[in-house]
C-alpha cells in the first residue's frame, strides 16, 4: 500500500510539472510559428483576399464603384510610410491615425496629376482590376478583400485594410445588409478541421486576424448575431454573484447592476470573477478526460494539484491569457468523446491544425460553458471590453436615431402625396415590416 501511493504521488508530480511548463512551451511555440527565412513579398501576395481561390475571383465580386475606390484609395497611399503592425509597433511610437492627421503638409505625397490621370483611366472592369492586381502589390497599407457569409448561404465582399477594427467593419455591413444594427452582431471565425468558432472582439483589426490564417485554411468568417457578445454588462449578476442562488441574482434591479458594472470596471483595476469549479481536461493525444479543480485569476487559470489546498501557495498554473484565445466548440462529444458537447478550447490564434499545445475542457452544461468563456474574456481583454460596449450601444443608438427620422420623413412625404394617409403607430412611425435580411448564426454553432 505504501508504495501504491509512492507511486501515485510520483505520478501527480509528473503531471503537476507538465503544466507548470506549458507556459514556457507556448513561448517556444508563439517564436517558431513563422519561418525565419520566410520572404515578405511572398507572403503578401498569397493574402491579399480571404475566401475566394484567387485575387482575381474576389476582385471580380466587387461592384464597379468598390473597384474604382480601391485603385483611388490604393493611390492615395502608395507614398505613405510603411504602417507599424501590432507586432512590429515600437513602444514609444505614437498611434498611427494620431500620426497622420498631425504630419506636416510638405510630408504628404503631392496630389496626382489629374489631367494625365482622366487620360489613362480604365473603361471596363478587366481594365479596373489589372490596375487594382498592380497597385495593391505596390501599396504599403496592407489590404485583404474578405468574402463574409450569411446564414442564407449568400455573402457580402468587403475590402478592408490594416487600419480599420472589427467595429469599423461591422459598421460597414450594416450599411449593406440593413440589419438591426444590435449590439449583438458580431463577427465570427469558424474553423471546420478543428470544429471550433469564435467571436471577433471589436477592438481587434481584421486583417491582423485573419493574417494568422494558413494560406490554403478552409476557415470563414460569419457575420452573426451573438446573444452573449456582451451578457456581462446586461447581467453582470451571472458572473459576480454566481455562488448566489438564481432566486437572489435574477431578482436584481437595473440600477444594483448598474453599480456592480461600476464597481468592477469602472475602478483603478477591473475585478475578474472568482469563478471556480470542476471541469473535465482532455489529455494530451487521448480521448480520454479527467476532472480538474480550476480557478480563474487575472493573469490565467490554474488548477488545484492533487492533495493540495486552495490557497494561492498551493494553486499551479495551467494557462497565462497572454498569448491564446478561446474557442468554443461543436460536437465534441463524437468527436473527442467528451463528457458533453459544452467543450472550450484554449490555443494560440496561429494554430490551425490539432497539436498538442492545444487545451481542451469541458463543462457539464451550457451555464457552465458560457460563465467560464465569458468570464475569460474579461480577464483577457479587461476595460477594453468594457469600452467596447459602451462604444457598440451609442453606435447602436446612433443608427436607430437616424433610421426612424428616415422612416417619418418618408412618411411624411408620402402623405403629402397621396390622399389616403398610411396606417401609423402610437409614435407617428409608419407601420414597415422588419428587416428582410436579420440571418440567423450559421447552423452547427452556439451562441457566445
Amino acid at each position: 500500500m505504501v508504495l501504491s501511493s509512492v507511486k501515485d504521488t510520483a505520478e501527480m508530480d509528473e503531471i503537476d510539472d507538465m503544466f507548470s511548463h506549458l507556459l514556457g512551451e507556448i513561448d517556444h511555440l508563439s517564436q517558431s510559428l513563422m519561418p525565419p527565412e520566410a520572404d515578405p513579398a511572398s507572403l503578401r501576395e498569397n493574402t491579399f483576399s480571404i475566401g475566394f481561390t484567387d485575387l482575381n475571383e474576389s476582385l471580380n465580386e466587387l461592384d464597379d464603384h468598390e473597384l474604382d475606390a480601391l485603385v483611388a484609395d490604393l493611390g492615395s497611399n502608395l507614398n505613405l510610410p510603411e504602417p507599424s503592425t501590432c507586432q512590429q509597433a515600437d513602444k514609444h511610437s505614437a498611434p498611427h491615425a494620431t500620426t497622420q492627421g498631425s504630419e506636416p503638409a510638405a510630408a504628404r505625397p503631392a496630389p496626382p496629376n489629374t489631367t494625365e490621370s482622366s487620360r489613362s483611366e480604365p473603361q471596363t472592369k478587366a481594365d479596373k482590376i489589372k490596375l487594382a492586381l498592380e497597385k495593391l502589390k505596390e501599396a504599403k497599407v496592407r489590404k485583404l478583400i474578405v468574402k463574409v457569409l450569411m446564414s442564407d448561404g449568400s455573402s457580402k465582399t468587403l475590402m478592408v485594410d490594416e487600419r480599420q477594427s472589427v467595429r469599423e467593419v461591422l459598421d460597414t455591413l450594416f450599411e449593406k445588409t440593413h440589419c438591426d444594427c444590435s449590439i449583438d452582431w458580431s463577427l465570427c471565425e469558424t474553423d471546420p478541421e478543428l470544429q471550433i468558432e469564435r467571436g471577433f472582439e471589436d477592438h481587434e483589426y481584421l486583417v491582423e486576424l485573419l493574417s494568422a490564417w494558413t494560406r490554403h485554411s478552409e476557415n470563414k468568417i460569419h457575420f452573426v448575431s451573438r446573444p452573449q457578445k456582451y451578457v456581462m454588462f446586461r447581467d453582470p449578476q451571472v458572473f459576480y454573484m454566481w455562488k448566489k442562488k438564481n432566486a437572489c441574482s435574477s431578482g436584481i434591479n437595473q440600477h444594483a447592476k448598474e453599480l456592480l458594472i461600476k464597481e468592477h470596471f469602472g475602478g483603478s483595476a477591473l475585478i475578474v470573477p472568482d469563478l471556480e469549479g470542476t471541469l473535465h481536461l482532455k489529455e494530451d493525444g487521448k480521448k480520454v478526460w479527467k476532472p480538474r479543480y480550476f480557478m480563474l485569476r487575472a493573469s490565467g487559470i490554474y488548477y488545484v494539484p492533487k492533495g493540495k489546498t486552495k490557497s494561492s501557495s498551493d494553486l499551479a498554473c495551467f494557462v497565462h491569457f497572454e498569448k491564446v484565445n478561446v474557442y468554443t466548440t461543436s460536437n465534441y462529444k463524437q468527436k473527442y468523446k467528451a463528457p458533453t458537447n459544452f467543450c472550450f478550447m484554449l490555443k494560440h490564434p496561429c494554430i490551425q491544425k490539432e497539436s498538442h499545445y492545444i487545451k481542451f475542457l469541458c463543462c457539464d452544461d451550457e451555464h457552465t460553458l458560457q460563465l467560464w468563456v465569458n468570464s475569460i474574456r474579461i480577464a483577457k481583454y479587461g476595460t477594453v471590453l468594457y469600452q467596447n460596449y459602451q462604444a457598440a450601444v451609442r453606435r447602436a443608438s446612433t443608427l436607430q436615431t437616424l433610421t426612424s427620422a428616415g422612416h417619418k420623413d418618408r412618411s411624411n412625404g408620402h402623405a403629402s402625396r397621396t390622399s389616403p394617409s398610411k396606417a401609423t403607430d402610437a409614435d407617428g412611425y409608419p407601420h414597415e415590416p422588419p428587416p428582410s435580411f436579420i440571418p440567423p448564426p450559421p447552423p452547427g454553432h452556439a451562441h457566445v
